[in-house]
């Protein structure tokens, strides 16, 4: 099912999330969470996106979907990059920052120059069948190149920010009017909005 996007300026996009509790989930909650991250994955390709997080589809929780792959042409590293992330910690950054534009479902039609970290190690869980039952795997590992550029993005999203929060305030200042018509739902993009 494809769901609404969040524009800027809604407050959902503000608010930092909270873990989703995974331990004492049945299999029926569990199959609601998998279902839940097969429509974010549906609704981010209608709208040619490479990445999800839920607050954009107006819900505060800590779940996130990301597929890299419409990217390996030009970032081989993103190849076969596609995963549903529950509860995503970030553990540390490393390596050299490193600029590259980024765009948002959210804000449709901004693309601005973000500096982020070249690795990220993370901390998350998924969900796996096994046996014929769902259960949520916990797992650890170093993101890097545009797997990490994508993450910090969509992480970002779990933390109640946007990537424009990132730029200057200049840059910011010469998109106050494109901001403004996000938030006044007088942008149409060529994918479902929640007004």
């Amino acid at each position: 099912m494809i769901l609404p996007i969040v524009g800027y300026g809604h407050s959902v996009l503000r608010i930092a999330t909270k873990d989703i509790d995974t331990k004492n989930l049945n299999q029926e909650e569990l199959q609601e969470l998998k279902t839940l991250t097969e429509d974010m994955f549906e609704t981010m390709y209608k709208a040619n996106g490479v990445g999800l997080a839920a607050p954009q589809i107006n819900k505060s929780i800590s779940l996130m979907v990301i597929d890299a792959d419409p990217l390996k042409e030009e970032y081989p590293e993103g190849e076969g990059f596609k995963i549903a992330i529950i509860n995503p910690h970030v553990i540390e950054t490393s390596g050299e920052n490193w600029s590259f534009e980024e765009g948002c479902l959210s804000l449709p039609g901004i693309h601005e120059n973000v500096s982020r970290p070249e690795k990220v190690k993370i901390q998350y869980q998924i969900i796996e069948e096994k046996d014929g039952k769902l259960q949520i795997v916990d797992c650890e590992e170093e993101l890097s190149g545009i797997r990490a550029r994508v993450f910090q993005h969509e992480y970002d999203h779990l933390q109640g920010k946007v990537f424009v929060d990132r730029i200057s305030n200049l840059r910011k200042a010469f998109l106050k009017k494109k901001l403004s018509d996000i938030s006044n739902n007088k942008v149409r993009p060529d994918y479902k909005m929640l007004k």
